[in-house]
């Protein structure tokens, strides 16, 4: 996901719920939840009320001024005044602030810039204003008081609690306060709520991963674990570590452990390994944060997709996937969405973002209340050859097939490959597998189908015989980690996307992938 996507990036703040003792954080989850309840049958009214605010607001900046916001009153306005841009679009008016210049997306100045890596832009600056910092704060903690109020689960708020999470470390950059987005929520935790947090602020602070991953173990290993977040591949690496030096399950090193929270990517390709892992089933709650903001959260354990957060300082607009491209493409408010639909996520927030393309895709599995799952990255597709396959599509056919087959998946990748010569192109998948399984012909026909199911443009091009079907490339185990580790991107908020339109990835992993015939 487009900015800071690791779920580490906000859960410090889910500290605000902790240390709170149960018998008080029970009744404060009823209250949050009776108000959030309230909230899903005012969504669209809400949503009316945050455009307002933020035209009132950004008309007297720089931005509203060169985009003539003093002269928009209405959404239909407003979307012929502010084209939709990425982050390169709005480098010129984030130097500025950078320069130590007032007023540019914003009243006066961020309070935070939160630095992340982009894959086309380098390093970025997101704004966090003081208006848009309880965006970022609340939303963990909401999610958390949304499952206690649910579940009557509050015990877990006595124990020690663990945020995978980067440096908290900052820096200054035009003197604006900069750094990783978890370090930044870091400093907003309450002292006193400190004592049932790990690990340490001197571990969080360690660059290496694997450094760090070592320090961590040695912090919880004999404590008993209630509540552990981080993104799934970080879970898991911690998990194994955990695994590899106690020779236990994870669930009898930590007994009281109750609750995971995670997000940054799906999880369900990383669920069956990750309760493995832990040796029984556990509640989770799913989140989708990022440095623009945070969109959604699970509010619910019996309601399938996360609610979006239509009442917290963002606007969001909703770009059909195919079209977010186009030169005009169709801008949807929330009253116009439909379930089932792909879009592009599209925010404008009190943070000084406008018109801002995050790169996400979601679709609507409820618009009573506003539910959503996310779908995956419009950058991140295979159309090498017409088929625009997209991340759903792929990680539906590889799980439905893996459940089958009843094997785990660790981790994988699909790349196109180009023939040259007389041979046919195809799919390649680079798939690294828990355990091999004894017939990758099976598997991969399997996949195959379900991917013809999901994708008719796919499905042409086989039955055209224009493409021959996917190729498995296995991987060695843990051959995307050492991959990682090989680019300086091991931990931190990188992650392996799920599909390239190019062989970049997938010529990287070649050496870590398995030569002989299975």
């Amino acid at each position: 996901m487009n900015g800071l996507r690791y779920i580490c990036d906000r859960l410090p703040s889910i500290a605000e719920t902790m240390k709170i003792k149960s018998f008080l954080a029970r009744p404060f989850a009823s209250y949050i939840y009776k108000g959030i309840r309230k909230g899903m049958a005012t969504a669209v009214a809400d949503q009316d009320e945050i455009l307002k605010t933020l035209l009132k607001v950004g008309r007297t900046t720089e931005f509203g001024k060169d985009a003539g916001l003093d002269k928009v009153n209405t959404y239909e306005e407003y979307k012929q005044a502010v084209a939709i841009r990425d982050y390169e679009q709005m480098r010129p008016y984030i130097d500025k602030i950078k320069e130590g210049k007032h007023n540019i997306l914003w009243r006066g100045k961020p309070i935070y810039f939160a630095k992340t890596s982009g894959t086309t832009s380098g390093t970025k600056y997101i704004p966090i204003t003081k208006d848009s910092i309880p965006n970022h704060i609340n939303t963990a903690r909401n999610a958390l008081l949304c499952y206690m109020a649910e579940t009557g689960n509050s015990l877990f708020t006595n124990g020690k609690m663990i945020f995978l999470s980067g440096t908290p470390e900052l820096e200054r950059v035009g003197g604006i306060p900069t750094g990783r987005l978890s370090g930044i929520v870091n400093h907003h935790v309450p002292k006193y709520l400190r004592t049932n947090q790990l690990p340490s602020y001197e571990t969080n602070c360690i660059e290496d991963w694997e450094t760090k991953l070592s320090k961590i173990v040695d912090e919880t290993i004999d404590k008993d674990m209630t509540l552990i977040s981080g993104i799934p591949p970080w879970m898991q690496m911690y998990f194994d570590e955990l695994i590899r030096r106690s020779g236990k399950k994870i669930s009898e090193l930590f007994p009281s452990f109750s609750v995971m929270v995670q997000g940054g990517v799906n999880f369900e390709p990383y669920k069956a390994k990750l309760f493995e892992s832990i040796g029984k089933n556990i509640d989770c709650i799913e989140l989708f944060p990022a440095s623009e903001g945070f969109f959604a959260f699970q509010d619910s354990q019996n309601a399938e997709g996360l609610l979006l957060n239509t009442n917290s300082g963002i606007f969001f607009e909703f770009v059909p996937a195919n079209e977010i491209f186009n030169d005009n493409p169709t801008r949807l408010s929330l009253k116009d969405v439909k379930a089932g639909e792909n879009y592009a996520l599209v925010i404008n927030s009190n943070a000084g973002l406008w018109g801002y393309d995050l790169g996400d895709t979601i679709k609507f599995v409820s618009t009573d209340p506003y539910r959503i799952v996310v779908t995956g990255r419009t950058k991140h597709f295979i159309s090498a050859f017409g088929e625009h396959v997209i991340g759903e599509e792929v990680e539906y056919s590889l799980l439905k097939a893996a459940e089958e087959e009843k094997i785990h998946i660790t981790e994988f990748t699909v790349a196109p490959y180009i023939s040259e010569g007389e041979g046919k192109s195809y799919h390649e998948w680079f798939i690294e597998f828990e355990n091999l399984p004894h017939n990758l012909d099976s598997l991969a026909n399997k996949i195959e189908e379900n991917l013809r199911k999901k994708n008719v443009y796919y499905d042409d091009l086989i039955r055209g015989n224009i493409l021959r079907p996917l190729k498995i490339t296995p991987v060695q185990k843990n051959g995307f980690i050492d991959y990682m580790k090989s680019i300086g991107k091991l931990g931190g908020q990188n992650k392996i996307p799920r599909l390239s339109n190019d062989r970049k990835l997938a010529d990287g992993l070649e050496r870590w992938t398995l030569k002989e015939e299975l």
